[in-house]
């Protein structure tokens, strides 16, 4: 969980950066920090929008699995919002500019879209196991009003659980005259609810994903038995209708594109937990160790490289839509058509055009990629 990512105050020692301000407060990291973060925030938030608006507005997009997509783009975008951007501010006054009462709120709504976000891929990777490895519960399980239920129940559960954070941060006013936003507790008091917090939406959450997906590669990767008996079952009945060869191998082919279908979702499932774990680990790893350290490692470089890789996980989900799911892809492709083709009444709509280009460019060369690495192995097998 950060320590106020959007404050000076980085660990949870409650100890200012008194070290390493002459860093901090240069002009060469005020710079690479404001503009790594601004570039971060603005691909995330464009990002996430679009996500958001391409599983509201297109029909066939509105499955469970998507559901909690939604889910973790809207606290992707909280995190963003209330962790980057002031994060820009102060870096540019250095100092706190948003009050007490900034401080509370900012703090609470960085808690909350962190952990709704690791509840939300919790949820998506429940989901995906029960349709894949249990595939007849799921008929009654993994539905759409299912999902709308336990988003809503999540974002409660979160609301309330991050209120204790009202009680943690306040305001603090150092000898230079700097003013902060940290912690009011020490160290014996803070330690616990982080180690807490730590294992709730980090440790368990990782751990059920790596149990979860095995079980989920092997039904789909080591176990052929399923996927013949469902494509036999689907040919026996077809067979009794159709009695050319032609017609009865192209049928045969449906129920491999399906199974094709299961393994694309789940390999981009599978890259947004893992960049979950490698992206918040510099940042969970430091704060760990600064909580049983007596002096803390407080390099302000490495504080940066921490904080842009948080604010990197929260952006990046939208450029893997793209990338690896051909239904996101052209679905990114016809909110871009509705877009341009009212680009006369919609001018500020620039960006959102850049990053679909972006993203439709980086997404083409996943492809020519991935084509002509199944060109290779065909040539060698």
């Amino acid at each position: 969980m950060p320590h106020n990512l959007s404050s000076r105050i980085d660990t949870p020692t409650n100890i200012s950066l008194s070290a390493a301000v002459t860093v901090a407060d240069s002009l060469e990291y005020k710079t690479i920090s404001v503009f790594l973060v601004l570039l971060v925030c603005c691909v995330g938030i464009v990002g996430n929008i679009m996500v958001v608006l391409v599983v509201v507005t297109t029909r066939h997009m509105r499955t469970p699995t998507n559901c909690y997509l939604v889910s973790l783009a809207i606290a992707d975008l909280t995190v963003l919002v209330a962790a980057g951007l002031p994060n820009v501010s102060d870096s540019l006054t250095g100092t706190w500019i948003y009050g007490n009462a900034g401080c509370l709120g900012i703090t609470y709504l960085q808690y909350l879209g962190i952990n709704v976000s690791s509840c939300s891929i919790t949820a998506f990777t429940v989901e995906r196991y029960i349709a894949i490895c249990h595939p007849i519960r799921a008929q009654t399980v993994c539905t759409v009003s299912r999902a709308k239920r336990i988003i809503t129940g999540v974002w409660i559960f979160t609301c309330v659980y991050c209120m204790l954070w009202f009680f943690l941060v306040d305001i603090q006013v150092g000898q230079d005259g700097h003013v902060q936003c940290g912690y009011r507790v020490k160290r014996e008091l803070y330690l616990p609810i982080y180690l807490i917090d730590f294992a709730i939406f980090y440790v368990i959450p990782l751990l059920l994903a790596i149990v979860l997906y095995g079980l989920i590669a092997r039904v789909l990767y080591l176990s052929p038995l399923q996927s013949h008996t469902d494509t036999s079952a689907t040919t026996l009945r077809r067979s009794c209708r159709e009695t050319s060869e032609a017609a009865r191998s192209a049928r045969q082919g449906r129920p491999k594109t399906a199974v094709s279908s299961r393994k694309q979702v789940t390999k981009m499932l599978a890259v947004v937990v893992i960049l979950f774990a490698l992206l918040w680990m510099p940042y969970r790893t430091l704060v760990l160790i600064n909580s049983f350290v007596s002096t803390p490692y407080l390099d302000s470089w490495f504080l940066l490289f921490c904080r842009t890789c948080i604010y990197a996980n929260s952006a990046i989900n939208p450029v893997i839509y793209n990338a690896m799911s051909q239904k996101f892809r052209s679905a990114f492709r016809g909110l871009y058509s509705c877009q341009r083709s009212g680009k006369a009444k919609a001018r500020n709509h620039t960006l959102l055009f850049c990053f679909i280009n972006i993203s439709l460019f980086a997404s083409g060369l996943f492809a020519a990629y991935s084509k002509n690495y199944t060109i290779k192995q065909t040539l060698i097998t």
